[in-house]
């Protein structure tokens, strides 16, 4: 039962950080600070910018309700994430950085020309909105079983603070976020951990209170879904603006991959903990309802200060990957649309005011999608959105990175608008043995090279050297 302590601690650590993200204003003087820090943060940073928005509530709160209703599959998201680190430091982050872009769409355009830049910042922007609706379920599942408001008062009061989050300080804003956040995650989880741990009587008692299958089976859904829903972490976070953001917002080259490869070991512990904590309110309390397992267990089981740190806590994993997110949308409808295609004399002032507008518009647009899919299941946006992203830049970004002097501007353009299309298509009328993640990547590599192969262009493709 949530008390008096609850409410003061949870209001005490939403304000304290809801000021950092109002006072890192001081420090924006332009839309280059407001999209990207200004290009000087340090790995650490970076690290806590990609924290921000990939742990989030499908990494804690949809982790628990996954475990609550199938078991430790419930851990591929984070599992995903990880290993998208991982490749973003080895194979994506130098060369990303050091061609001194915004958006992974101005990078895609120094290949296949402007056209492809506004058809990915276009058809991304619609995933990476998919995914923040994700994000406002998860804080409505937090503020209605705890604060005992209505689900309206919930998704308004969200969506409030993740304006309040980026409004003011934008990418500096959430990046110093994701630092408070990451801190807290690690210590109200760790908590919990222990907690789960001892009243488990350690790993003995888990296997014992779950069978194998399909509970503690990572493959229980099958290898072909789980690889999928993996896979489609892997290439949806390459693959996205607000993540890359990061990688274009470090000090340089080196800082930059510092960030990710720190972000791919922090990451998979947050999930470990929150799938122990599903499996724990299944075997214990498993009559509550599912998306409210985490929340459940922070007021049933820890101290009510901690219990009110973890509450905010889990309030900002959502907010802050909500922020981010939405940040990255703004940032691709300002250089890639805005400037582009709309006013490319536009100045620094007048650019600033459309990040910011931007910010304000998709945040109402999120208020009416959510309210339209109050009780679907959080992670299933994240996967949709991942899969979406994936099928849409995956393969033109590599094309763009290895294959520069070979692939043609018309072949990019196709590859990256026809691909998602056919990916679903797949989904709500193809085989269903087939995931449409793998439609649509193999769909993309067939219009990539066959396009690059015998469509024809009226001049040379210019491909800015960053190597």
């Amino acid at each position: 039962m949530i008390t008096e302590i609850h409410y003061v601690s949870t209001f005490i650590t939403l304000f304290l950080v809801s000021y950092l993200g109002y006072y890192t204003a001081k420090n924006v003087k332009s839309s280059k600070d407001f999209a990207v820090g200004g290009r000087n943060l340090n790995g650490i940073s970076v690290a806590g910018s990609i924290m921000a928005t990939i742990v989030g509530g499908g990494s804690t709160i949809g982790a628990a309700q996954l475990a609550f209703q199938t078991g430790v599959n419930a851990m591929w998201f984070t599992l995903g994430s990880s290993i998208a680190c991982v490749f973003l430091g080895m194979f994506v982050a130098g060369p990303l950085r050091r061609a001194e872009v915004d958006t992974v769409s101005q990078f895609l355009a120094l290949t296949y020309g402007e056209y492809a830049a506004i058809a990915a910042s276009s058809i991304t922007s619609f995933a990476i909105f998919i995914h923040i609706t994700g994000q406002v379920l998860s804080s409505v599942a937090i503020m209605t079983s705890m604060f005992q408001v209505t689900e309206a008062v919930a998704v308004i009061i969200t969506v409030g603070l993740i304006i309040s989050y980026i409004f003011f300080g934008g990418f500096m804003g959430t990046s110093k976020v994701g630092i408070v956040k990451a801190f807290l995650l690690y210590f109200t989880l760790m908590i919990s951990g222990i907690i789960c741990y001892k009243h488990f009587n350690g790993v003995s008692g888990l296997l014992s209170s779950f069978p194998k299958n399909p509970w503690l089976n990572l493959f229980s859904d099958g290898v072909g879904t789980a690889i999928a829903q993996g896979f489609s972490v892997v290439v949806g976070i390459v693959s996205t603006q607000t993540y890359l953001l990061a990688v274009f917002a470090g000090e340089n080259e080196k800082e930059s991959k510092k960030g990710v490869y720190i972000s791919a070991l922090l990451i998979p512990p947050i999930g470990l903990v929150s799938t122990l904590i599903g499996l724990y309110m299944r075997a214990s309390h498993p009559n509550i309802i599912p998306k409210e397992a985490l929340p459940s267990f922070i007021l049933t089981y820890l101290d009510p200060w901690v219990g009110g740190i973890a509450i905010a806590t889990m309030i900002i994993s959502v907010i802050g990957t909500g922020a981010g997110l939405t940040l990255g949308i703004s940032t691709m409808i300002n250089r890639d649309i805005y400037v582009k295609c709309m006013h490319p004399e536009a100045d620094d002032k007048k650019q600033l005011f459309v990040l910011r507008t931007c910010v304000c518009v998709i945040s109402i647009l999120t208020i009416i999608m959510v309210f339209t899919n109050m009780n679907s299941l959080i992670l299933k946006w994240g996967f949709l959105s991942m899969a979406l992203r994936g099928t849409t830049i995956f393969i033109p970004l590599l094309g763009a990175l290895y294959f520069k002097g070979k692939v043609k501007k018309k072949a990019g353009v196709v590859a990256i608008v026809v691909a998602p299309i056919l990916s679903v298509l797949w989904g709500i009328f193809g085989i269903r043995g087939i995931n449409a993640l793998y439609i649509g990547l193999i769909s993309s590599v067939i219009l990539l090279i066959g396009g690059s192969m015998f469509l024809k262009e009226e001049e040379k493709v210019k491909v800015k050297e960053i190597y």
